[in-house]
């Protein structure tokens, strides 16, 4: 077989390239939860693009929009401006989203990535309440510009920045300091309280309700409604990034609906374009909207092809509750599957909501590993946590379930390549 001819990649690619170094081969075509490379060989996805994939690759009937929109010369970069595009997705938006949840949040679009919203909020934050200090968690991560990095934990991204970054302050996550039942509350409240603790109050906090990168660490119910009573007594504003977790990926459209909680601030990002398409949103409630006109703003805020492959997305799948039974439906699936791995090997615990889980392994060699041998055998996954010792699982919402057990079969060969030796 003609290897994939991957020079040009090597010789003019910066080094800072990551993922093409795990999966190393030249992909062509994708469809549904499938890739295909140049040697037209096919790889299941676990990956979904960070995220950003969680209808599938070209979904037809997103695809469709798009092609129509594209051959009507429909407006493509918008800046701003007023569009048919826009307006539809923002009626869709409060229609099929917003109302029926009770949320009465104004909308703005603050440039195409993730970063970009977290990089407003803080902002607008900071703005409404006269204050610089953020609070964050362990093992968070919001993004590599510097406001965003200025607010995730993990070191070696932090050193990239080059400089100091300041006015954030980290807060042990739901479980970080002994476990399940630990009460990280009770340190939050005594140096919010205390006028000596050397914390300035702070403007918000930022938390994500499912730490993705760093380790696929999940923030409970009850710890999650005590963060939010803690900020509202004290007239701080909660921010919830909801960029990889959001747009139904633990099960609900918003992650945090679960908990029962109205955030401040909500970033949205990934799959919020349905498509693939750059695009991020920021919501936040109305009387935080203190913006003066182009106080905030950015070049490719306006993607209106996102814009229709979004209010596509938000139709099709966000009519009514089918998209979320199956979800669960498929989370239990996967609980099953990783409860096998965990019976049969030694070293090796689970962790998940929805369908993002992690593989957690006490070897954390062993997770780039599996990630390897999985790549042999066809599955793309990609590791995580603050030693890489997570494998993450990320499929599309729309992998059917024979699929989804393939992947899940692969992913078991996987640990068994690399932890047979450590079988129970």
């Amino acid at each position: 077989m003609t290897l994939p001819d991957m020079t040009v990649f090597a010789d003019l690619e910066s080094n800072v390239r990551g993922y093409c170094r795990s999966w190393p081969t030249v992909f062509d075509t994708a469809s549904g939860a499938w890739l295909r490379d140049e040697t037209g060989r096919e790889y299941l996805d676990f990956f979904a693009g960070a995220g950003a994939l969680n209808y599938g690759h070209n979904n037809p009937v997103l695809k469709q929009s798009l092609l129509d929109y594209i051959a009507g010369d429909g407006i493509t970069h918008g800046l701003d401006m007023s569009t048919v595009a826009k307006r539809e997705l923002l009626e869709t938006l409060r229609d099929r989203i917003l109302r029926p949840r009770g949320l009465d949040y104004k909308v703005q679009f603050p440039g195409p990535t993730g970063a970009n919203a977290v990089e407003a909020a803080l902002k607008l934050a900071r703005k409404v309440t006269g204050r610089t200090e953020i609070l964050n968690f362990t093992n968070a991560f919001h993004g590599m510009t510097l406001g965003a990095l200025s607010v995730t934990g993990n070191a070696a991204k932090r050193a990239g920045a080059g400089v100091p970054l300041q006015h954030a302050t980290s807060m042990p996550f739901d479980g970080y300091l002994s476990g399940p039942d630990d009460d990280s509350f009770e340190w939050m409240e005594r140096v919010l309280d205390d006028a000596s603790s050397g914390l300035d109050s702070p403007a918000a906090v930022i938390v994500e309700t499912v730490q993705g990168e760093g380790g696929v660490n999940i923030a409970g119910v009850q710890w999650l409604r005590k963060l939010a009573g803690l900020c509202a007594a004290r007239e701080i504003l909660l921010i919830v990034d909801d960029v990889q977790m959001g747009c139904g990926r633990t099960g609900p459209f918003f992650s945090f609906e679960m908990a029962g909680i109205t955030p401040d601030i909500v970033t949205l990002s990934k799959s919020i374009g349905g498509y693939g398409l750059p695009m991020a949103l920021v919501l936040f409630k109305p009387e935080l909207d203190v913006w003066k006109p182009g106080e905030h703003n950015g070049t490719f805020r306006g993607n209106n092809p996102a814009f229709v492959t979004a209010r596509a997305a938000l139709e099709h799948y966000w009519a009514d509750d089918a998209l979320e039974i199956a979800t669960r439906a498929k989370a239990e699936r996967i609980d099953r599957a990783l409860a096998g791995m965990v019976a049969a090997f030694d070293g090796i615990t689970t962790r998940g909501r929805g369908l993002v889980h992690g593989v957690v392994f006490d070897d954390a060699s062993a997770a780039e590993k599996v990630c390897a041998s999985a790549f042999q055998r066809g599955l793309l996954v990609e590791t995580s946590g603050p030693e890489d010792e997570v494998v993450k699982l990320l499929p599309p919402l729309t992998i059917s379930d024979s699929e989804l057990d393939h992947g899940l079969e692969l992913l078991a060969e996987s640990v068994d390549a690399v932890c047979g030796g450590r079988g129970r």
